[in-house]
């Protein structure tokens, strides 16, 4: 099994220099604070970090007749630069849903990175996938299948969930892979009851897919997470160890943008399981534009705080631990 390791290869950061930077990035550092701007935000983050959750849409790949959106081309060259435009030195590639199960343009932008620096979340039919393809996609840094409902807009009843689940697990476990699920925060209770019987790890995307409800913060309304349906329940799974969650895509999720509801959740992530919250962009924002993923980045660092090594954790460690070590 390859070896993860910090950097992006020299050849890939070559390729840098000669992309133009993103203009909403480049206007975002006026906005920070005076002290911030001596030290940009690249040259704070842990070495090593991992953007464990982003996607590349190559033009020539077959987009699925069914496809719930009409995707926008980013290559892998654009995502290198988005990269290292942040400072991230290495990639989790996600299949987007518009590619249904043929891998091909995410299996092509791992190997031009390589699984020093990569690794990949792929969409299969466990009906129609061999084991040596699974093993052939190991060795390009293949890590993890997306089960995703949520982007489709469907609600699984729990045998569903349980029969899909499983017949995913039945086939990564041998390879030690992670099951990545995309649903609604108020399924996870469902989750509780059959993600200890997978034997694998399990990561849940993008907070765990709360419908946070608006809140009138300066008339002096609060927010308390544990009120939203599935809370309780997904903090019970990552404390049980098995169970990881995603922060990322802040802008599908709240409403706020000062992102105060989702503050308060990723702060009782961080309290009850530090070792379970993994940092990720969601690049390219599939479905939104003009989004500016570095004040959200800023948040997420601040909030580790000056506690020892959680920054480097949640920001690397974790998706290490994730991806490469055995189930805890």
């Amino acid at each position: 099994m390859a070896t993860m390791r910090s950097g992006l290869p020299r050849q890939i950061l070559r390729l840098c220099p000669s992309i133009t930077p993103n203009p909403v990035l480049r206007r975002s550092q006026s906005s920070l604070h005076p002290s911030t701007q001596k030290k940009p935000l690249k040259d704070r983050l842990p070495l090593g970090t991992w953007d464990s959750h982003m996607h590349v849409v190559e033009p020539h790949y077959p987009v699925i007749a069914n496809a719930a959106y009409k995707p926008t081309p980013h290559g892998v060259d654009e995502a290198i630069a988005f990269e290292s435009s942040l400072g991230i030195q290495n990639v989790v590639l996600v299949q987007p849903s518009v590619f249904g199960f043929d891998n091909s343009c995410l299996l092509d932008a791992l190997r031009h990175i390589g699984p020093s620096h990569g690794r990949g979340v792929v969409v299969i039919d466990p009906a129609n996938i061999e084991a040596k393809t699974l093993a052939e996609w190991h060795s390009l840094g293949v890590r993890g299948v997306r089960v995703n409902f949520k982007s489709a807009g469907k609600i699984p009843s729990p045998g569903e969930l349980e029969r899909i689940l499983l017949a995913q697990a039945q086939l990564v476990r041998p390879l030690g892979w992670v099951i990545q699920i995309h649903v609604s925060l108020d399924v996870v209770p469902i989750l509780e009851r059959i993600i200890p019987r997978l034997g694998v790890k399990v990561c849940l995307d993008h907070f765990g897919g709360p419908d946070p409800p608006t809140v009138k913060w300066e008339q002096g309304e609060s927010f308390t997470p544990y009120t939203l349906p599935g809370f309780s329940a997904l903090v019970s799974l990552l404390q049980a160890g098995q169970t990881y969650v995603k922060v990322s895509a802040p802008y599908r999720l709240s409403a706020d943008e000062k992102l105060r509801d989702l503050e308060s959740m990723l702060r009782e992530f961080l309290h009850t399981a530090p070792n379970r919250v993994i940092y990720a962009t969601d690049w390219p924002h599939t479905r939104f534009s003009g989004i500016n993923i570095e004040p959200f980045t800023e948040l997420c660092l601040r909030l580790c705080g000056s506690q020892p090594g959680l920054a480097e954790r949640v920001f690397r460690r974790n998706a290490e631990q994730l991806m490469d070590e055995p189930i805890p």
